[in-house]
């Protein structure tokens, strides 16, 4: 570590932070970094020879770091920043980085408040099936075992287009996706209106010449010169949508509409109507792409979904366990009636992590009436991220606007041993925190 020049990523343990980190460690670049905690993503990291530590301690930086990666989650006071800029090392976003990237490749973007890591996923998948693909996604996909796909030779770049900070807004892309443009991220953008006037922006960002797909209800929204495309789950006036769709042991059977005519009976072996729309939106950019029926069909039924996506951990006949990343009402909504819908009758208990004192504030009355529509309900403590508490903004106040008879509030100690007392038929986990880190421990204790 004396001689070389590092690129050094401040919290390489994000999950945007890990891909770039594997992406220039594949190239030949000495790259090291510094987390908070170890998680399972670090210590992949460092099984595949990136040196990470866990102390903010400036004396185990690199002699030599030619540029630092940064995001917004890291402390700007933290010891190892405060040395990194005195010592003159340019700092550079991870966003910004990113878009340098995409500026040599042809670039399909994948933006929306819900749906993107999915749809990158299924994205990246379908359009691999024609040529080599780089693919920085925001979560762990099951087909490739990794948050980056880096095929050989790559001309074309798939990437999730995150909105968090307005980090989407370094990308020129060729192709776009929105799928969603709900009220997020209140803290960054004060208002639903701004949002979606960012949204605005990337659209305008797409390079001549290129298509944006997005849900004939948000078309009105930009002021794109790009062609726009519509997709939809059910909406027959779009370009693509779904119709016939039937559930089975196998997965979601559909058909899919397309200006050219219907393709019939394509298997997606992932639950949840949410993934089926996911899978026309990524369906109708990969035959933009010039991905053909045959091999549309093939790749849609090998995919394997993405971890914490309606992921399934326990699926016995007494019970059924699914962990979801869900930290927004609607995407407690779609994970909710998925459950119900894939798994009716049984009784359904949902542990939920709210995340950020903001969000948990601004959007209490509608996390309130998603979770009611559990049989039983556990809210762990907010998860704070990067912020400092709100007063009066707690998981108890949360609890108390539930409307359930069957409602709790425990500590993540206090877990397992409510829900062995609960004996709960089908569980979800549902958050962006660290419940995940609780997964393994449900899952050896039911």
């Amino acid at each position: 570590m004396e001689k070389r020049r590092y690129i050094y990523f401040l919290g390489i343990g994000g999950i945007g932070m890990s891909a770039l980190a594997r992406y220039y460690h594949r190239r030949g670049v000495a790259v090291a970094g510094y987390d908070r905690t170890p998680s399972p993503l670090t210590r992949q990291l460092e099984a595949e020879g990136i040196a990470i530590h866990y102390t903010d301690n400036p004396a185990l930086l690199p002699a030599v770091v030619e540029k630092a990666v940064y995001t917004p989650a890291v402390p700007k006071d933290s010891r190892e920043w405060r040395q990194l800029e005195e010592s003159g090392v340019p700092m550079v976003k991870r966003a910004v980085l990113l878009g340098e990237i995409s500026r040599s490749h042809r670039c399909i973007a994948l933006a929306g408040t819900h749906g993107k890591t999915s749809m990158t996923t299924l994205t990246a998948l379908l359009c691999s099936a024609r040529q080599p693909v780089v693919a920085f996604i925001g979560g762990v996909a099951n087909n490739f075992h990794s948050n980056l796909l880096d095929e050989e030779n790559a001309q074309l770049m798939v990437v999730e287009a995150d909105e968090f900070d307005r980090s989407f807004l370094q990308l020129y892309p060729d192709v776009a996706v929105v799928s969603a443009m709900d009220a997020d991220h209140l803290d960054i953008y004060r208002d639903e209106a701004h949002l979606r006037e960012a949204f605005d922006q990337f659209s305008q960002q797409i390079r001549p010449g290129g298509v944006l797909f997005t849900k004939p209800s948000l078309r009105t929204g930009f002021h794109t010169l790009a062609e726009v495309r519509t997709y939809a789950l059910h909406d027959r006036a779009a370009d693509y949508c779904a119709s016939n769709i039937r559930i089975t042991e196998a997965g979601s059977l559909f058909d899919l509409n397309t200006p050219d005519g219907v393709i019939r009976d394509l298997l997606l072996s992932t639950a949840g109507l949410y993934n089926v729309e996911n899978a026309v939106a990524a369906a109708a950019v990969a035959l933009h792409e010039g991905v053909g029926e045959g091999l549309l069909r093939e790749r849609l039924a090998c995919y394997q979904g993405v971890k914490r996506r309606f992921e399934y951990i326990i699926r016995r006949p007494d019970l059924v366990y699914i962990d979801d990343y869900a930290h927004h009402p609607n995407e407690l909504k779609a994970c909710i009636e998925s459950a119900r819908q894939w798994h009716a009758g049984r009784r359904l208990c949902g542990v939920f992590q709210p995340h950020l004192y903001s969000r948990t504030r601004d959007f209490a009355d509608e996390f309130a009436m998603q979770l009611s529509k559990l049989d039983e309900v556990v809210l762990l403590d907010i998860y704070p991220a990067r912020e400092k508490p709100i007063e009066g903004v707690n998981s108890q106040m949360l609890l108390d606007k539930i409307s359930l008879k069957n409602k709790y509030l425990c500590t993540k100690e206090e877990l397992i041993p409510l829900l062995r007392k609960l004996r709960p038929e089908l569980l979800l986990t549902m958050g962006a925190g660290d419940i995940d880190r609780l997964v393994e421990q449900i899952k050896n204790a039911l």
